[in-house]
């Protein structure tokens, strides 16, 4: 058994016990009966026969509570195969949903590639991009510009210590801490997938921002891989545009196709919920394979073909080029859009009406700016904006 050292002893005895039982219960450890002074607790693995391991979890601070805390993270230690000082690291920590991204590159355990982990990285910054998006404001294909409460969630999103297995990276995203303690005062959800409600009407009262992304994220990867399963099925991409409310879009699809990287490999991702917020719906890992991926990359560009349209765009710049050969006319507009919170400049290629075609030119000719409102569709890496209902010359 591992051993803690004298500065985490000092640490231990300075836990509060109803600290100690909320990790407990995250981690899937129950309370079975009172005894003098203490709980005990139980976990039973579920592959593992024969008796469940078992701990004496003090409720109040008496003469030997450091001890009984150290003993406590002793056991963890075992149980859990990682070190004292890093379990009390994370009983340590404020209420948070986890995500653990498990990654099966060639080499020793405990080892990745630095491509993969770049590749991995990226990828699950835009999984929680996609998922935060999608908590938000539920599109099929979601816009370039995020609002920022998108992004001021995947800044509060943190990296762990990597876990056993392979090699397995670790992420929470905390929660608001609740005034009101005890284990009777937690919050329980039934169900990772809140439908139609949740965006019907917004996010319950009680259930914060962060809560809500992270059932987003386990719902929206939990479709994805479903959509895989019958793209591969059916040999033919489906319409998965009614699995938009759950969390799938495109770009969660295209973040799950950047996890698995150029070499396209398999991983997984679990998810642990906090214990202040318990979730009784069960959410096991979701595996992906390479098979899995192929078939994402296929949904996603089905859905931004048929479904990656903004309305109502307003396009502000100069007009840089006029295509005569073009049926209907276009021109290339290089400026920016009027909606985006932080504008930046692009060449944006412009299907024009016969009445915008003597407009265009004569701005393109003396070099005036130009305000065109109108669809925007994907093409290739950028866009194109179709279906225009007005045109603007800003006149010296």
């Amino acid at each position: 058994m591992t051993a803690i050292t004298d500065a985490e002893f000092e640490e231990a005895a300075a836990l509060a016990p109803e600290v100690v039982r909320r990790y407990l219960s995250g981690k899937g450890w129950s309370a079975e009966r009172d005894l003098s002074g203490a709980e005990l607790w139980e976990w039973r693995p579920e592959q593992e026969p024969g008796s469940p391991y078992e701990l004496l979890v003090p409720v109040k601070r008496r003469r030997d509570y450091a001890g009984r805390v150290a003993d406590i993270l002793e056991t963890l230690a075992v149980v859990e195969a990682r070190r004292p000082g890093d379990i009390l690291r994370e009983m340590r920590l404020p209420p948070v949903d986890w995500q653990f991204l498990r990654l099966l590159p060639p080499g020793p355990s405990g080892t990745a590639p630095l491509l993969d982990l770049v590749s991995a990285l990226s990828g699950l910054k835009d999984l929680h991009t996609a998922a935060a998006s999608s908590a938000l404001n539920p599109q099929a294909v979601q816009p370039a510009q995020k609002p920022q409460v998108v992004k001021d969630h995947v800044a509060a999103v943190r990296l762990d210590q990597t876990r056993v297995g392979s090699y397995v990276i670790a992420a929470h995203t905390p929660l608001p801490e609740r005034r009101s303690g005890g284990r009777g005062s937690q919050a329980v959800q039934g169900s990772l997938f809140n439908d139609a409600e949740l965006h019907r009407h917004g996010p319950p009262p009680a259930e914060p921002f962060a809560r809500t992304v992270s059932r987003m994220l386990f719902a929206g990867v939990t479709c994805a891989r479903e959509a895989a399963e019958w793209t591969l099925a059916d040999d033919s991409v489906p319409h998965f545009e009614y699995l938009t409310r759950a969390g799938l879009s495109a770009n969660l699809c295209e973040s799950l196709v950047r996890i698995a990287g150029e070499e396209r490999r398999d991983f997984s991702l679990a998810f642990a919920w906090s214990s202040e917020m318990p979730m009784e719906q069960p959410s096991p890992p979701v595996a992906i394979s390479h098979r899995h991926v192929e078939a994402l990359e296929a949904v996603a560009k089905d859905l931004r073909e048929r479904l990656g349209r903004e309305e109502g765009v307003v396009l502000t710049g100069v007009v840089m080029n006029l295509h005569r050969d073009a049926d209907p006319r276009e021109a290339t507009i290089y400026g920016s859009f009027v909606h985006e919170v932080t504008p930046r400049q692009r060449r944006v290629r412009v299907e024009l009406r016969p009445e915008d075609v003597g407009k265009a030119t004569d701005a393109w000719r003396r070099g005036l700016e130009v305000a065109v409102t109108g669809d925007l569709e994907p093409r290739g890496t950028g866009v194109r904006m179709r279906r225009v209902d007005a045109f603007m010359v800003f006149q010296e």
